[in-house]
């Protein structure tokens, strides 16, 4: 069983349930990073889901107790690793990739599958790291519209160290960036799915602090939306939902809830 001490806090929850990803900088032993960039440098064809076949080191990552005490505080404690993995290899001189979600655009505003990725060496900005849009699991966007945008208000670059493993809710905007270095730059990716509907808090939930610690984060602004009134009600009333879901209420949040309580 996990100790306790590797699960989320409530503030960790309500950053996710804002931003749409969480960092994990996990105590890997010395070299181990170095060891699976090693083996994913000898791989000459890409193995596609067989990726975990190709280099068995990987299952390490994703059972070290910091990476599974994130999924299970996110996922429940079923949660379970999908079959579909790969290995992304950002080459020297690439293009920058268009924003994507991977999601399927279900408006469902909840947590069902969760992207881990994974990066054996450092991400320094001059590497081609992923950039991702904070917030922008809550908006539906077809990919053909979504790759006439560049640079968008309040992205972020994962500029990240070794080991590092990126947990993202799966709508989130994201894209590859342009690799200026000499260095191919490696990630990982594995997905993890939850198995059934919460009922209760998986994570480290305090009843009486939790909500207040809500009320005030919910009121962030956050990417794109910047100042604008209606998105930023829009993105209140979706943060309160997707967090009353996470912790097993079944509290409905009214259409203008937010504003009615500004009035």
């Amino acid at each position: 069983m996990l100790d306790r001490q590797y699960l989320l806090t409530d503030d960790q929850v309500l950053s996710f349930i804002n931003y749409g990803y969480h960092l994990v900088e996990p105590d890997f032993a010395p070299g181990f990073n170095e060891a699976v960039l090693q083996e994913l440098r000898q791989i000459k064809q890409d193995p596609g889901n067989a990726i975990l076949e190709a280099v068995p080191q990987l299952q390490e990552v994703y059972n070290h107790p910091m990476v599974r005490g994130a999924l299970i505080s996110l996922l429940g404690a079923d949660m379970t690793m999908n079959g579909h993995r790969h290995c992304h290899t950002n080459l020297p001189g690439s293009q920058s990739q268009g924003w994507h979600q991977d999601g399927t655009n279900v408006r469902h505003h909840q947590v069902w599958t969760v992207l881990a990725m994974y990066y054996p060496q450092d991400v320094p900005p001059e590497m081609g790291p992923t950039a991702v849009v904070p917030g922008t699991h809550f908006r539906n966007a077809p990919t053909d519209r979504m790759v006439n945008y560049a640079n968008l208000k309040g992205q972020v670059f994962l500029t990240v160290k070794a080991g590092t493993v990126a947990i993202t809710h799966y709508d989130l905007w994201h894209a590859a960036t342009l690799n200026r270095t000499e260095q191919a730059r490696y990630m990982l990716k594995f997905l993890f799915d939850r198995r059934s509907a919460p009922t209760t808090p998986s994570w480290n939930h305090d009843p009486i602090e939790g909500p207040v610690i809500a009320t005030s984060r919910f009121s962030e602004m956050i990417g794109p939306s910047g100042g604008y009134s209606s998105d930023y009600y829009k993105e209140w009333e979706l943060r309160m939902e997707l967090w009353n879901w996470l912790t097993g209420s079944t509290a409905a949040v009214p259409p203008g809830a937010f504003k009615d309580m500004l009035s």
